[in-house]
């Protein structure tokens, strides 16, 4: 996996230059994420396995699939489909969104609770996040019943662990120290 991050990295900050110069973040990211699903398609990788095409040809192929992209976005697919690095678009997309939601100072964050999330529960937790982290924060919540009670809170790379069996494993690890 870091590997492909590795590889995926340049493409990303690439594409993000481009786009931020050319005030299209939007535009690059659904653009991104759309070549990202069709890469992902069965017969599509049957056709970036395809070692008797092109890149051209390749490139020409995978761009007709995608649909409508502008003239830089085509190039940029050209670029990897040359460098034989199609099958890196759904970490480079991935990639793009974080340099995204950097630039637009927002983050996205998943909480999973044992009971569904009152408006107020939301609203303040949203507030609290934000306030941590010095971004605006876009809230995703999930019911997991298998938890006893709390959440886990999932921002980026930090995860807050609040349930209840997170807060026992602690005391038992305090106590067998």
């Amino acid at each position: 996996m870091a590997e492909l991050s590795t590889l995926a990295r340049p493409y990303a900050k690439a594409a993000f230059a481009h786009a931020q110069q050319a005030s299209d973040l939007n535009g690059w990211s659904q653009a991104l994420a759309t070549a990202a699903v069709v890469s992902q398609n069965e017969k599509v990788g049957e056709l970036l396995d395809n070692p008797q095409l092109t890149s051209e040809v390749r490139a020409e192929k995978f761009l007709s699939v995608c649909g409508d992209f502008n003239p830089s976005q085509q190039n940029f697919i050209k670029l990897l489909a040359e460098n034989h690095r199609l099958p890196l678009l759904p970490e480079i997309s991935e990639l793009f969104e974080d340099l995204k939601a950097q630039a637009e100072a927002t983050l996205e964050v998943e909480v999973i609770s044992a009971r569904p999330l009152s408006d107020e529960q939301s609203q303040r937790l949203t507030q609290a996040l934000s306030k941590k982290f010095a971004r605006e924060v876009h809230l995703h919540s999930a019911v997991d019943e298998n938890l006893l009670g709390g959440a886990i809170i999932r921002a980026g790379d930090t995860v807050i662990d609040g349930t209840v069996r997170g807060r026992l494993a602690k005391l038992a690890e305090a106590m067998n120290s």
